[in-house]
């Protein structure tokens, strides 16, 4: 055959591969349903129930209810109590729609403010809550306790300062440990014995209740136990990235060096180090404290620690500063010298309000003991966003940034105010305009006369309000 005709033969051969392919029917390869896999099926779209799904179902929603102050104008902000309803909707004012699910209403219900939001909240707002009773929970041996805690792990933004909630049952340790971040400590409930000793080696021994105070400078190391009702208390470190699981334990540092190490430390055989234990204890029980804490008192030539560098403080001795919708009671250096963290205890009122305030030169963590609340935190130049509290729960608020609390319950709030600094200070929005010739107060912005005139000259701390939260008048004569 000539090269021509095998050419030829060539063309006409792939013409026919062609032809045939064109005309031969396509195989269908889109996914189809039912089945997971999305394999050819005759069967109908079905829902988690088995069910075919209904395409033509409707997201409109007839069956709900709006709570008092829903209805009202997003701007006026008012609480929304969802505790009523059994399908709280995102709805507030004019905005927002129905939401007919899937979703955990019971979330809904306790964060109305990120729900339904404000109609001042704008632009973007670092998350500012976080609820202990979602962190992890480790736990102690043989019933002995538990701690959780917060961290950036969990809320990002709170880069100073981290928390712990720790509890330890009746006689039970918290085991001889030290960390590199200062502990600053208060006790919520039960009482403890602690124990301290300084680079200098002197001593600190003493007893603490509810409402008291302890404070360790990072690489001291400690102990504490529970007495017999048990004890929780609340530790606050000046480190966002602060973690439990960091801690140098007396039980580790023996576990990770040789016993020939160790036994020419202590200047004894390795036989005395048989039996020390082969983990970390962490939290664990132990035999009770003698009631008189002299016997446990231990001082060597430097003696004990003087009361102007003491680390304890018990401030549940301490009396609050009372104001109209509730109390302050504040803790820094000019009364605890040791502390580097400062802190406010607040009592809040039903329909009470923390007021507009800001502070200085520190991020502000703080720990709600007690009800409900709700905070805005405004960041320059023109964001907002509200966040909702219950006890249990962290907030996080970044330095300058101004803020309030709100008591949105029936009980009275108690929120510990954490500032990582010396001494607690904070601007008050209602003393500093006080505090302004009225002129520019007027000409700024545009105040009724007889508002400029009542402006305070002295900080309100705390507000009293309505516990009905639809009020929106709150002058004196109302």
């Amino acid at each position: 055959m000539s090269s021509y005709s095998c050419y030829l033969s060539s063309i006409l051969t792939v013409l026919s591969i062609a032809t045939t392919s064109v005309g031969a029917p396509i195989q269908d390869r889109s996914p189809q349903a039912g089945s997971p896999n999305g394999s050819k099926s005759s069967e109908r779209l079905v829902g988690p129930d088995g069910n075919p799904i209904n395409t033509a179902d409707s997201t409109v929603m007839s069956d709900y209810d709006l709570v008092p102050g829903q209805s009202a104008n997003s701007n006026l902000g008012l609480y929304l109590d969802f505790a009523s309803t059994a399908s709280p909707q995102p709805i507030r004012g004019d905005y927002g729609a129905t939401d007919p699910g899937p979703r955990e209403y019971r979330y809904d219900a306790i964060n109305s403010d990120m729900l339904a939001a404000l109609g001042t909240d704008a632009g973007d707002v670092a998350n500012a809550a976080w609820p202990m009773g979602l962190s992890h929970n480790r736990l102690g041996m043989k019933g002995a306790g538990w701690a959780r805690q917060q961290n950036v792990e969990v809320l990002p933004g709170a880069s100073d300062m981290a928390g712990v909630d720790m509890r330890l049952s009746p006689h039970a340790y918290r085991e001889l440990h030290w960390h590199k971040a200062n502990e600053w400590a208060f006790v919520m409930n039960g009482s403890c014995r602690i124990q301290s000793t300084t680079a200098n080696g002197q001593t600190t021994t003493d007893d603490l209740n509810a409402g008291d105070v302890w404070f360790f400078p990072a690489g001291s190391p400690h102990s504490i136990q529970a007495f017999d009702q048990g004890v929780e208390f609340l530790l606050v470190f000046d480190d966002g990235s602060f973690s439990e699981e960091g801690t140098s334990l007396a039980s580790e540092l023996f576990l990770r060096n040789p016993s020939s190490v160790l036994a020419k430390n202590f200047q004894t055989d390795v036989s005395a180090f048989t039996n020390i234990p082969t983990g970390q204890l962490y939290i664990f029980p132990g035999t009770p404290a003698p009631t008189n804490m002299a016997e446990q008192t231990v001082t060597g030539p430097a003696g004990a620690m003087p009361d102007s560098q003491a680390m304890t403080f018990h401030w549940s001795q301490q009396a609050a500063y009372e104001v109209p919708g509730g109390s302050v009671k504040i803790l820094d250096q000019s009364t605890f010298p040791i502390t580097d963290i400062s802190a406010a205890l607040v009592t809040i009122k039903p329909g009470a309000m923390r007021e507009i305030h800001w502070h200085l030169t520190s991020d502000e963590w703080n720990y709600f003991l007690a009800g409900s609340a709700r905070i805005t935190v405004f960041q320059a130049p023109q964001s907002s966003r509200t966040f909702d509290y219950q006890a249990g729960s962290v907030g996080y608020i970044p330095v300058a940034s101004a803020h309030y609390i709100e008591n949105v319950g029936e009980d009275d709030v108690v929120v510990l105010e954490m500032l990582k600094t010396p001494f607690f200070t904070d601007i008050s929005a209602a003393q500093w305009l006080g505090l302004t010739p009225p002129q520019i107060v007027k000409d700024t912005l545009n105040l009724p006369d007889d508002v400029i005139s009542s402006l305070p000259k002295t900080k309100p701390y705390i507000l009293p309000g309505n516990v009905n939260m639809t009020t929106t008048n709150f002058t004196t004569h109302a």
